[in-house]
């Protein structure tokens, strides 16, 4: 009886801790998210900038070495 009444104890533990334990991530992850999205989105920005700059400047060159008009 007694070892039969632990087992039905530490399910329930077990099933609880699963459920809090996802929220807790849950809400860990979303903060993080939030707090880290400005940021993803300057790098972003960024990293598009200088790849138009480049690509702008490259064509550029070559349009200018190849003497067609700018």
């Amino acid at each position: 009886m007694e070892e039969e009444i632990v087992h039905r104890v530490i399910q329930r533990v077990d099933v609880a801790l699963e459920y809090r334990l996802r929220e807790a991530i849950a809400h860990v992850v979303a903060e993080q998210t939030r707090s880290i999205g400005p940021r993803l989105r300057e790098e972003i920005e960024s990293v598009v900038r200088q790849a138009v700059y480049e690509a702008v400047a490259e064509e550029l060159a070559a349009n200018f070495m190849a003497g067609k008009p700018g």
